[in-house]
């Protein structure tokens, strides 16, 4: 998930990938896969929504909490690496700092925002859902004189809205291995893998409710292996991978041979599958980031990085096209256009889904409510996105200079 602001961008930088850009230039696969993610992530956290039965969770270890991860690693190369490299690492520290503060508020804002709505509807008598206990908010509400200091102090992380406190400690984390690089890369690729391991044996969990040893679900010591290996490869630590057949086919490969051992369907029919999964549960868990989830990614990733080509020239049509072109070409431009406001556009997906699961539950079941809610959904996020990008053009400053 990508909360790295893209206002600062490096004068210019020669990536892994490969690229070299000037001030202020994008990369258009970032913001298209990052568009991708944002409608994917909307479509997945909507209750009763069909469409979770096609995302890619449904057909592999990874999903599209990997690609966000990934690309915030790589979005904050983008967006905190000019600072490091130009300003010392005491300045990059405080740009990594500032963009805590504004992650960590919009966290609380978010959960405060859901969980007065959910109690609304509740209290509406309106409805015969329990949305409150959808979201199992019943225990921070029956004592919130425990829990509210728990949520400020990050003790406290729901289910629902654990992505942006896992983001924080990763972010958070940026300046250490930053320093571990410049001692020499195999420093900081020590301490990333370290702590990655002490993930898997639980001793990084953290508490994730104060009544119970439930951790959070997306554990950042497991998760940030993912996230530095997007900034490793956009900061050009390490190099992009060669393209070559052999590479391709066997991503495809491991592509392919997950899909029976990930898609439901498949397991609920076959108990050879099921005792295989049980056996092997730490290698594919959610929560500490098993291993075989991040061999999933990495072959999902380079299949997807081969299939967009460089500098992501076959998903941009020619200016020159027909038709189908100019079409895709809007398309792309939304998309692109989502994928540049991730932050905004997370809040407001987390907070839609709710609502978006509301109208489902009061329209008539059926393939039509389901296509106009998540049209509708969709509708949001792109508003939303362009909204946002109109007030961060600081259109008021254009008008005085021209006034």
């Amino acid at each position: 998930m990508t909360y790295a602001d893209p206002s600062q961008m490096p004068a210019r930088t020669v990536t892994a990938l490969g690229a070299r850009s000037a001030v202020r230039t994008r990369d258009p696969r970032l913001d298209f896969f990052r568009g991708i993610v944002m409608f994917i992530i909307l479509i997945a956290h909507t209750p009763g929504n069909w469409a979770t039965l096609w995302i890619p969770a449904r057909f592999g270890f990874s999903d599209a909490t990997e690609v966000f991860v990934f690309c915030s690693g790589m979005a904050s190369a983008i967006a905190f690496g000019s600072v490091f490299r130009d300003q010392g690492l005491l300045m990059g520290a405080a740009r990594v700092a500032f963009r805590c503060w504004q992650v960590y508020w919009a966290h609380v804002c978010l959960f405060l925002a859901i969980a007065v709505t959910m109690v609304a509807l509740n209290g509406s008598g309106l409805f015969t859902t329990d949305y409150v206990g959808q979201l199992n908010l019943h225990p921070f509400f029956n004592d919130p004189m425990r829990n509210l200091p728990g949520l400020l102090t990050l003790t406290y992380v729901p289910n629902y809205f654990d992505i942006l406190p896992m983001y924080l400690v990763v972010l958070a984390m940026m300046p250490l291995v930053v320093a571990c690089h410049r001692v020499h890369p195999l420093v900081a690729l020590a301490l990333v893998l370290a702590v990655w391991a002490g993930a898997q044996t639980g001793r990084f969990a953290l508490p994730a409710e104060p009544w119970s040893s439930r951790e959070w679900f997306f554990n950042p010591f497991g998760w940030q292996l993912v996230f530095f290996t997007g900034f490793a490869l956009m900061s050009g630590w390490i190099p992009a991978p060669p393209r070559h057949r052999a590479l391709v086919l066997a991503a495809l490969a491991t592509v392919v041979v997950i899909v029976p051992l990930a898609y439901f369907r498949i397991i609920r029919e076959v108990p050879e599958i099921q005792a295989w999964r049980q056996a092997n549960t730490l290698l594919i868990a959610k929560t500490d980031f098993g291993i075989l989830r991040y061999v999933h990614f990495l072959a999902l990733a380079y299949v997807a990085w081969i299939a967009v080509g460089e500098a992501g020239r076959r998903i941009l049509p020619p200016q020159t096209g027909g038709l189908a072109a100019r079409l895709w070409r809007r398309i792309l431009a939304v998309i692109m256009k989502v994928g540049q406001q991730s932050l905004a556009v997370f809040i407001t997906s987390m907070f839609t889904a709710r609502l978006l699961g509301v109208a489902l539950d009061v329209l008539p079941r059926g393939l039509g409510a389901q296509l106009l809610v998540n049209a509708a959904g969709a509708a949001v996020l792109v508003a939303v996105a362009y909204g946002v990008g109109w007030f961060k053009s600081h259109p008021w400053r254009k008008h005085k200079a021209a006034t």
